[in-house]
């Protein structure tokens, strides 16, 4: 097993989250973040994968729509 240095990581999940940022602020639901949508392109990481994302048609109601790799579904989306 490799080990990744601590900054690493929160370069990671800070770039994610920067992404993510980005795709709300356009009301854009991804549908699908897991580990494996994330990228490595140009020493940042990029989240991709939008093959299942939805733009939001009214920012103010919630998507109900379920999608997305099962074994990363939150406890909510599996008692629903």
């Amino acid at each position: 097993m490799k080990h990744i240095p601590e900054n690493e990581v929160w370069k990671a999940a800070y770039n994610t989250i920067k992404g993510l940022d980005l795709l709300h602020t356009r009301s854009i639901l991804h549908r699908d973040i897991k580990s494996a949508n994330i990228f490595i392109g140009n020493g940042a990481y990029k989240l991709g994968d939008l093959n299942v994302s939805k733009v939001q048609d009214n920012v103010n109601k919630l998507a109900y729509t379920q999608t997305g790799t099962p074994y990363y579904a939150s406890p909510e989306v599996w008692r629903d």
